[in-house]
C-alpha cells in the first residue's frame, strides 16, 4: 500500500481557494506540492458583456506590472467598451441622448 501523504510548503495550512495544490513526482521517485494559478477571467465590455479581443486574460497582479500598450486596444474606450459599442453611430448617440436627459443642457 502506497501512501500519498504530502505536506504544504508555504505557511497556509488550509485548503482554500488560494491554497489549490497538484501532486506532482520528480524524477528521484519522491511526491511533492506543486502550487495552482487561479484560472484567469477574459476582460468583458461593459455594456454589452462580451469578451474583449486583444487584451490578455491575466490576474490583477499580472496586469499591474504589465505596460499600458498591453492593457488596452487603440481606439476611444480601447480596454473597457468593445468595438461594437464604442463605434461612433451606436456610442454617440446614445451620449447625445443622455445628455438632452441632463439638466442644464
Amino acid at each position: 500500500m502506497v501512501l500519498n501523504r504530502v505536506t504544504y510548503r508555504r505557511r497556509l495550512s488550509y485548503n482554500t481557494k488560494s491554497n489549490k495544490t497538484i501532486l506532482c513526482k520528480t524524477p528521484g521517485g519522491k511526491l511533492v506540492v506543486h502550487y495552482a494559478t487561479k484560472k484567469t477571467q477574459v476582460a468583458k465590455c461593459g455594456d454589452c458583456k462580451s469578451a474583449l479581443r486583444g487584451i490578455p486574460a491575466v490576474r490583477p497582479v499580472k496586469l499591474a506590472s504589465m505596460s499600458k500598450r498591453v492593457k488596452k486596444v487603440n481606439r476611444a474606450y480601447g480596454g473597457s467598451k468593445c468595438a461594437n459599442v464604442s463605434s461612433p453611430g451606436l456610442y454617440g448617440h446614445s451620449l447625445l441622448r443622455n445628455r438632452r436627459l441632463l439638466p442644464g443642457f
